[in-house]
């Protein structure tokens, strides 16, 4: 951790930071209404920072285990006056099932850690029953975004998605989408591209003819 990213913990986190004690309602960790955009694994920060200097519209929460990336984005949104980010610090699984059903208007998840090794596959975030978390908390008509750069697991992820039937593929079933244009390009993705890697987008929509639980 550099000392900038210390400092912005030590001087700044709290005013961003949001702690769910039982069920959350993204609502009130913001002063204003408007629809919410939930980052999961955010990294460094920069993909989020950008996102929500686009769409000052969006409320926007990120959730993050890393604490110089969380360091880094506290000292960039006081560096930059961008008032419309909070921060959750921690298993976004377990943010995940403390919020209210049909709460989120956006939910993104780019480039989770892949697990590569097969024996630890089973430690992908991406899977069946956090599919269905992310689904009930989607809004009606709200979008679920991802994307990888490691085919077997864009593939493993199509098929769960797919297979959820309270998520409609926009790409139609079986297929992926192209790179949204709001989906900000941060570096990790720009060296990956610059090796040679295939970057796999994945967009899903709340079906509307389901209830979340």
């Amino acid at each position: 951790m550099t000392k900038a990213q210390a400092a912005a913990l030590r001087d700044h986190f709290a005013r961003y930071q949001v702690v769910p004690n039982g069920r959350f309602d993204p609502c009130d960790a913001f002063a204003r209404s408007g629809p919410i955009a939930l980052e999961i694994g955010f990294g460094m920060g920069q993909g989020l920072l950008e996102f929500a200097r686009a769409h000052p519209q969006f409320n926007c929460i990120g959730a993050e285990v890393y604490r110089p990336g969380i360091g880094s984005l506290v000292a960039a949104l006081e560096r930059e006056g961008v008032t419309n980010v909070r921060i959750f610090e921690g298993d976004a699984r377990a943010l995940v099932e403390s919020i209210v059903p049909a709460s989120l208007a956006r939910i993104m998840v780019y480039f989770p850690d892949p697990w590569p090794k097969k024996r630890h596959h089973k430690r992908r975030l991406v899977e069946p029953r956090f599919i269905e978390s992310l689904a009930t908390i989607l809004a009606p008509d709200g979008a679920l975004l991802l994307a990888t750069d490691w085919k077997d697991y864009a593939l493993e992820m199509l098929a769960m998605l797919d297979a959820q039937p309270m998520l409609e593929n926009v790409a139609g079933a079986g297929a992926f989408s192209p790179r949204p244009e709001d989906r900000p390009l941060t570096r990790f993705e720009s060296r990956g591209i610059a090796l040679g890697h295939g970057v796999w987008d994945l967009i899903y929509r709340k079906a509307a003819t389901t209830e979340s639980r």
